[in-house]
């Protein structure tokens, strides 16, 4: 019989290699009795569900899935949403848990190296650089959002929203993302959350699996259900007439739930809920099969993921839509809901909803901003934690280095790539950051990920590793669902964001060809939503919108509802109440537009992404001598 001869190497251990040898084609059926534990460990199951749901439960469940819903039909969206959660969310959530426990037994807890143990061929291993590209540069702009929630909190506890109108309580984000001012009355106030929030991170992240991130996630999951729940109460009973409310909370349950049958036949909205399950499920991050890879021999695979995924989709749809709309819906009404909807989530959460929490009076304003900002940033900073620790693994294990010098390593790195999100904002870099680290490169990951799984190791080796040690009997047709359907879902779901039709108009389909939107990945590439300032550099800046110009100084002209910051000794070529048409020229002035920053940025990532490879490649030596096949 042909034989492997296995060398694993355990450096935490103060012993020598541990040597088996084993049959060659029992490599993925031997139950893991040659796998060496490793030294850190989940403490306990509730810690170990609680952590990856609360990976999974981020700002995507309060403030991306409300506004999906309200664009998509209503309650018709949750049955596409459902459908999509069992072919696709619940398959990649297995692949990855069973996966990465799997990688974890050999001592790999990062998803280069788990992918190398699907398969020795070099190519899966560097596949694992998209993934950790993503968790890097998620954590980078949601770093920096945590920063804007944890203002928000502080904000609304010491009442500085009271008095202050709609447009003035919108007009303050804007104001705070401005570096040049201060909201909280010490200069560089934006940078110094930040790097509290980057702090705070850190902290958790080195001190390890039990003692920091277990313990984070049983202190704060349940806090963030508590004031979810008192959120959706309040939701809930809302009377028109009682606290400058409008409309009762049945008129915005009615809206949410009522099925529009018709929008069941759009692909718009089966294409936005498979996203959406996607996105809220933390998957193609590596966040699950990294803390999944610190699993014990006998956990059980089967249950606890269905436990985590479930208690996500019970945060996303019970406590998600039952506090943004129905409380914005309360007071302002469907229609202006509808419309304000298309600002996204972010729009709603911090333009619109402190200004609606001030109608309930002092103190519940207070405690109603702070739970909804406290939900918020609990909800960020236990997927910021969980995203970080795929690289922070990587380090650890690949270079021989401590949870707590890799954490600080991380931070230190993490800050510098975080900086052209926070001094260039408005410039579309943070968008850069969220389009291609936060949304090409996961598909691409889980893509990957399901063909190595299904094709590559074979799905009846896979569901080997579902099943072993289960506590709860899966239905077998996910074998076939793992094998076709899900990775078919995924291939459509990339495509349709390859060739995005204007507006999502799937009619518009045509062998003659059609307009792709601005948000479609060609549309992306070939700058569709520039505008007129196109140039990296130039002597006149153009109009990006029609309006009457209702301010012009020193610093700023106002067009309409848009603001354009003016550069040093630029020269104003508009007038007071003149209307201004798209393209026209407004200031004249070295320009140096935003398409600069865009692309400036765009090489940056790459050189990052290779640069991610580099360190893949020279850490091949420290693993890679962990298992040798000979």
């Amino acid at each position: 019989m042909d034989f492997l001869q296995i060398n694993v190497n355990r450096p935490f251990l103060e012993t020598n290699p541990l040597v088996v040898i084993f049959p060659r084609n029992s490599l993925f059926l031997h139950n893991y009795k040659c796998m060496a534990q490793t030294e850190q460990t989940w403490g306990s199951r509730l810690g170990l569900i609680l952590a990856m749901a609360g990976s999974a439960v981020g700002l995507g469940n309060f403030l991306r899935f409300p506004v999906q819903a309200v664009q998509n039909g209503g309650g018709a969206f949750i049955i596409p949403y459902l459908v999509s959660f069992l072919l696709l969310g619940l398959p990649l959530a297995m692949i990855e848990w069973s996966t990465g426990k799997f990688g974890g037994q050999f001592g790999r807890h990062s998803p280069p190296t788990i992918m190398q143990t699907l398969n020795k061929n070099h190519f899966w291993r560097y596949s694992g650089a998209l993934c950790l590209f993503s968790s890097f540069v998620i954590c980078a702009y949601y770093c920096y959002i945590e920063s804007w929630i944890l203002s928000y909190t502080i904000h609304s506890v010491i009442g500085t929203f009271d008095g202050m109108t709609e447009y003035e309580v919108s007009a303050f984000f804007d104001k705070y993302i401005d570096l040049t001012t201060s909201t909280l009355g010490f200069p560089s106030d934006t940078l110094i959350m930040f790097i509290c929030c980057l702090l705070i991170n850190i902290f958790i992240l080195a001190n390890g699996i039990s003692k920091g991130i277990e313990r984070a996630s049983k202190i704060s999951m349940p806090l963030l259900l508590i004031f979810g729940f008192f959120l959706a109460y309040k939701a809930y009973t809302m009377k028109a007439g009682v606290a400058g409310a409008k409309f009762d909370s049945v008129v915005a349950l009615d809206f949410l739930w009522t099925i529009d049958v018709d929008s069941l036949a759009n692909p718009k909205v089966w294409l936005s809920a498979a996203g959406q399950v996607f996105f809220t499920m933390s998957l193609g991050m590596g966040a699950i099969q990294t803390y999944a890879s610190y699993m014990k021999k006998n956990d059980d695979i089967a249950l606890n993921s269905m436990t985590s995924a479930f208690t996500n989709e019970f945060a996303e749809i019970v406590l998600g839509s039952a506090i943004i709309i129905p409380i914005s819906i309360g007071y302002l009404g469907v229609d202006k809901v509808v419309e304000l909807t298309g600002m996204g989530g972010f729009g709603l959460g911090f333009r619109t909803m402190p200004f609606l929490f001030e109608q309930w009076g002092d103190v519940l304003s207070c405690l109603a901003g702070l739970a909804f900002f406290g939900i918020l940033f609990i909800a960020s900073i236990t997927s910021s934690i969980s995203i970080s620790q795929p690289f922070i693994a990587f380090l650890a294990r690949n270079y021989n280095w401590t949870q707590r010098k890799s954490s600080f390593r991380f931070g230190i790195l993490l800050f510098f790539l975080a900086l052209p999100c926070i001094l260039f904002f408005d410039k579309g870099v943070f968008d850069q950051y969220d389009f291609w680290g936060g949304t090409v490169s996961l598909f691409l990951f889980a893509l990957l990920e399901t063909v190595a799984f299904s094709w590559v190791l074979g799905v009846n080796k896979g569901w080997k590793l579902i099943t072993d040690n289960a506590e709860l009997r899966l239905p077998r047709v996910y074998k076939f669902i793992l094998k076709f359907i899900t990775p078919t879902m995924l291939i459509i779901i990339f495509v349709a964001a390859i060739i995005k039709p204007k507006n999502d108009d799937w009619s518009l389909l045509s062998f003659k060809g059609w307009e792709l939107d601005d948000s479609s990945i060609i549309g992306e590439l070939r700058h569709q939503n520039v505008g007129p300032n196109k140039d990296w550099f130039a002597d006149e800046f153009y109009a990006e919108n029609e309006g009457e110009v209702k301010k012009i100084s020193e610093t700023e002209v106002v067009i309409g509802d848009k603001t354009y910051k003016l550069p040093a000794d630029a020269e104003v070529l508009v007038s007071i109440d003149d209307f201004v048409t798209l393209g026209s020229p407004i200031y004249k002035g070295d320009v140096v537009n935003n398409v600069f920053y865009v692309d400036i940025c765009r090489i940056g990532l790459l050189l990052f992404l290779i640069l991610l490879c580099v360190f893949i490649r020279f850490a091949r030596q420290h693993n890679f001598e962990e298992i040798k096949i000979e």
